[in-house]
């Protein structure tokens, strides 16, 4: 079973699994608009999925070549049919598909695509369950869901190879994952901008967005909150709106 769902209010279409697997959301979209970027550029969406964020791109930047990376062959070929869709027939030309683990090092990496020094952008949205937390049934949603010891290190240094210098790595995760990410930055990015998600005014974040540039110097920086709903309110707020709906992107402070 599968649906296709549009997003960006039918700027683009996405093939997903129904009731099983990783579904796609708002974080795959503001992950998406971290990319601010209007010369052609080309842009690697590291564990795609069903290419939801790198889709996102390519729909706002006209000029922007994305490659999905995934591992799961399943969900790689949910991508590629994404790409075929007759509604995408515009971006089809611009995205790519490439079966592949992103953990890979050295030449591994670079014989599975993920060449050296390619990407202006690198997007990704890792796992973000804790490996002791309780396991989903569902064998697809836990390899999207749940991370290892040493997820971060890994995909980070992926991010850090195949971007070209002063490249931009942008990802989003939980909170708690903070301490992990930085330390995978470590001296292969600077200038890190974090902003917290919050539900609504007072309530906890849920979610950090980060950018950080490969071989910056710059200072690490703590962004304004992102709210996504008003106080007592069930719709987004209007920038997430728009940043949700692709009309707008979230650049660099």
């Amino acid at each position: 079973m599968e649906t296709v769902d549009a997003f960006h209010r039918g700027g683009f279409y996405l093939v997903q699994p129904k009731g099983r697997g990783h579904r796609a959301g708002i974080d795959a979209m503001l992950l998406a608009s971290l990319v601010a970027d209007e010369r052609p550029i080309r842009v690697a969406d590291l564990g795609a999925g069903a290419g939801a964020a790198g889709l996102a791109v390519a729909a706002r930047l006209p000029k922007a070549e994305v490659t999905l990376f995934e591992r799961s062959a399943e969900m790689a070929e949910y991508a590629r049919r994404s790409v075929l869709l007759s509604q995408n027939s515009d971006l089809r030309d611009r995205i790519k598909v490439v079966e592949a683990d992103v953990t890979l090092r050295a030449k591994a990496r670079n014989d599975a695509g993920l060449t050296d020094d390619a990407f202006h952008h690198v997007i990704m949205n890792p796992p973000f369950n804790d490996a002791g937390d309780r396991r989903t049934p569902d064998p697809l949603k836990a390899e999207a869901h749940a991370m290892t010891d040493d997820l971060f290190e890994c995909w980070i240094r992926t991010a850090g190879a195949i971007l070209k210098p002063g490249g931009q790595l942008s990802l989003i995760a939980r909170p708690e994952s903070l301490v992990e990410i930085l330390a995978a930055c470590g001296r292969r990015f600077g200038g890190v901008q974090i902003t917290p998600l919050h539900p609504r005014p007072r309530e906890i974040a849920v979610r950090v967005l980060m950018t950080a540039i490969k071989g910056s110097r710059q200072r690490l920086a703590i962004r304004a909150p992102l709210l996504l709903h008003a106080e007592s309110a069930h719709s987004f707020t209007d920038l997430v709106d728009d940043l949700n709906n692709g009309r707008a992107a979230y650049p660099r402070a």
